[in-house]
């Protein structure tokens, strides 16, 4: 009887590389995302450092490259009305979201709740005047608001940009309206509520992040701009402060210093908006996903 002798194998001593775990490769991605952010937070807010370290140097320290000084800050409040310029542009914000908010929530829950038979195609014309850009329409609304005589204060204005927002707001509070149940309006309307009191008892105070996100954006958007302004803003004690920077960077001698501090106070007050609402602006331009 013969029995077989296998002769012994050769073990590799060489070991398959192990792939990365699901951990690390998660660790990773969150350190790469990491560094994006700080790069674009850099990329960012560099300029409002460098706003910031102008706006506190004098004319002849900016030239030289040195040196610390408030002097141009008091040039500005001597060059021009800055606080009645600031105090103006938020009366025009304000009165301006103001009409804007009266006017598109009660219309947002219209389109979104009252269903009549033209509805879709009025929906569909006021959403479309969103994608008219304010070059095109700006001449027509200037010789309208001149006719009526509105031009000399705050009120042409106020039209103005409460007319260049409102599709905005009935857009966007039309899509949050419908995602509220439609029993929460039918037992107010059977308590007696009406659709107004359901309106403004029961869906404005749950639609507290729509309204943010409408605020906000229209605050930034009405804060920054010129053009309005320059147009429809003719009395000089009344112009806002983006009208005042561009009348002092328009004089024959501009100081760099001092339209670098003008520009911090402008920019101020839209930062402060937004991180103060920052919290409801996420949730408003995210209500949509989750439904």
């Amino acid at each position: 009887m013969t029995t077989l002798i296998t002769p012994p194998q050769e073990s590799d001593d060489r070991e398959a590389p192990t792939p990365p775990s699901r951990n690390t490769r998660a660790k990773v991605g969150r350190w790469a995302l990491f560094f994006a952010m700080v790069v674009i937070a850099v990329v960012m807010l560099y300029p409002f450092w460098v706003m910031i370290i102008t706006s506190l140097k004098s004319e002849a320290q900016f030239l030289s490259g040195g040196g610390f000084s408030w002097l141009s800050w008091k040039h500005l409040s001597a060059t021009i009305p800055v606080g009645q310029e600031v105090l103006s542009s938020t009366i025009v914000c304000s009165a301006s979201i103001l009409i804007i908010l009266v006017v598109g929530l009660p219309a947002g829950f219209a389109f979104a709740k009252l269903r009549f038979r033209t509805s879709t195609a009025v929906f569909l014309v006021i959403v479309s005047a969103m994608m008219v850009p304010l070059q095109a329409i700006l001449m027509p609304e200037f010789v309208n608001v001149t006719k009526l005589g509105l031009t000399g204060g705050y009120f042409g204005a106020i039209l103005v940009y409460a007319a260049l927002g409102t599709p905005f707001s009935v857009f966007l509070f039309t899509t949050y309206f419908r995602g509220v149940p439609d029993e929460l309006i039918e037992a107010g309307i059977v308590d007696g509520l009406g659709y107004f009191g359901a309106l403004w008892r029961l869906v404005v105070p749950i639609a507290i992040p729509a309204i943010a996100t409408v605020t906000v954006l229209q605050f930034i958007q009405i804060w920054d701009d010129l053009l309005v302004g320059l147009l429809f803003i003719q009395n000089t004690s009344e112009r806002p402060i983006t009208v005042g920077l561009a009348v002092l960077a328009a004089g024959r001698t501009t100081s760099i210093p001092e339209l670098m501090a003008g520009s911090f106070i402008s920019a101020l007050p839209a930062m402060i908006v937004y991180l103060g609402f920052q919290r409801y602006l996420v949730k408003g331009l995210t209500m949509g996903i989750d439904r």
